[in-house]
């Protein structure tokens, strides 16, 4: 696993060598340039020197964090690939090195122990369970070419998020009810779209604490305050700085908040494989829609789309039940929700890769669908080569 993600970022990524704005690669550079030499307080809000048009952070707290751990060991490395307003499209072969080597780090720290964890708990309790069927499950999702490709070579850090919500995962499976749901506000305080799986985490948790209340309202009332303490908490947690730095208060909460909702884009941009988007050429939604009543429209889609699911998880909440919640959950809002962006596939992808060795047909083929449906996106990037890599190594081992 190590060594094909070390192979694919050998490789271009987003926007190399394309001023004025570069791409994410570029964007994740600022965000560590930021971080570094800016207050705290500072960081969502619009200055001289931190202008929000020019890749401003949009992304939750933790991901502001990880951007001044991984800006820290930039400056070690290369102090101008870091340096405030001079390192604009900063690509010398050094600095490339050190960012890729800042993803390879994070999924040493995320996503490979959080798959064991989660095959351990998951499949290493079912009958006949082996270690053979074991080693097979962490291949197979640890080899899932669509994440690979996203974060080693068009460059972003979702092994934090996804390597979050898979500790979360394995933490529920074996009855940590509320080390998961700390894990996963976690991932929710990482990338806003975590949220994807936020319904799931929600029916799930909510279904096992009426199982375990069912005849004492007492005890069900006890578990779910439990469990929404843990995520209150976890949230306050992480906007604490913003409202301590500076004597900020709720103003400096309010400006990380203002930044992470999407509204202005509009109902989608580029080309994404959901359903406002492939039907446009017929029906003109962004025409005839305005944005507020697009918002409205694809909220109550996705919330009729993932309300069966949902329904069956409250009254009947199962470890395998959940992790198909967690994909018809997240594949609903993929579908139908307003501005999804092509890299949303991923989080479809999660659980439909978890269930590798139940739903094998599915597992096979809802990986290489997410990377089709991704093409236009890392064909632009130079990736074809890593893609074909990805996608062939994937099929032949399953």
């Amino acid at each position: 696993a190590v060594l094909i993600r070390a192979l694919v970022s050998t490789h271009p990524h987003s926007g190399q060598g394309e001023p004025p704005m570069f791409g994410d690669y570029e964007a994740q550079r600022h965000w560590m340039e930021v971080t570094l030499n800016t207050p705290l307080s500072q960081w969502y809000v619009h200055t001289k020197v931190n202008d929000l048009q020019y890749w401003g952070l949009d992304y939750p707290p933790l991901t502001a964090f990880q951007s001044w751990i991984c800006g820290v060991w930039m400056r070690a490395v290369e102090p101008g690939a870091v340096a405030l307003t001079t390192s604009r499209g900063w690509e010398t072969p050094v600095s490339k090195l050190a960012m890729r080597a800042t993803v390879i780090a994070s999924d040493l720290a995320f996503t490979l122990p959080a798959t064991i964890a989660f095959v351990r708990a998951f499949y290493g309790e079912e009958r006949g369970g082996n270690a053979n069927r074991m080693t097979w499950a962490t291949a197979l999702i640890l080899l899932a070419p669509a994440p690979i490709l996203v974060d080693h070579g068009h460059f972003q850090y979702n092994n934090w998020s996804l390597g979050l919500t898979t500790y979360a995962v394995a933490a529920i499976v074996r009855g940590r009810n509320v080390l998961g749901s700390v894990l996963f506000t976690a991932a929710l305080c990482h990338k806003q779209m975590s949220l994807y799986h936020a319904p799931a985490f929600f029916a799930h948790l909510l279904g096992v604490c009426l199982v375990r209340g069912r005849g004492d309202a007492r005890k069900a009332i006890v578990e779910v305050a439990k469990l929404g303490a843990a995520v209150v908490l976890t949230v306050a947690l992480h906007l604490a700085p913003f409202y301590v730095a500076d004597g900020a208060g709720v103003t400096g909460v309010a400006a990380v908040l203002t930044r992470l909702a999407p509204f202005k884009r509009g109902l989608f941009e580029d080309y994404v494989a959901n359903f406002w988007c492939a039907t446009s050429p017929i029906v003109k939604w962004r025409t005839l829609l305005s944005i507020p009543n697009a918002a409205k429209l694809s909220a109550a889609v996705t919330a009729c789309a993932m309300a069966p699911a949902m329904y069956a998880q409250i009254a009947a909440p199962s470890p395998e039940g959940f992790l198909w919640c967690m994909a018809c959950v997240s594949m609903s809002f993929f579908l139908f929700s307003f501005q999804v962006h092509e890299k949303s596939a991923l989080l479809p992808a999660l659980p439909v890769s978890m269930l590798c060795l139940r739903a094998t047909g599915l597992a096979t083929l809802a990986p290489v669908l997410v990377c089709v449906s991704m093409w236009p996106l890392l064909r632009r990037d130079g990736l074809g080569v890593a893609y074909v890599g990805c996608v062939v190594l994937f099929v032949a081992l399953f």
